[in-house]
């Protein structure tokens, strides 16, 4: 039995969509980061915290999405005048 037998191949994005996968990790990570912290800042931790938590998200993580998608070409491109390339 092959190596392809015994364990099968796990479904994977085309590399292309790379920008797009890298857009929704990021902001669904930093969406949901900014919304504990921020929600517990201004209202407290209480019974109804990870309703408001929720609640927040919602609304967070498009946005997020969409913000990553517009910034990272700009980010790249300072990362590109800051970072000697690889030799």
């Amino acid at each position: 039995m092959t190596d392809a037998q015994t364990f099968p191949r796990r479904w994977k994005l085309s590399p292309r969509t790379t920008p797009y996968v890298f857009a929704f990790f990021m902001a669904s990570i930093m969406a949901m980061l900014m919304c504990l912290v921020i929600t517990a800042a201004n209202a407290g931790i209480n019974a109804d915290f990870p309703a408001r938590v929720l609640g927040a998200y919602q609304l967070a993580m498009p946005t997020a999405f969409v913000c990553v998608l517009m910034v990272r070409p700009v980010v790249m491109r300072l990362v590109a005048l800051t970072v000697h390339p690889p030799r």
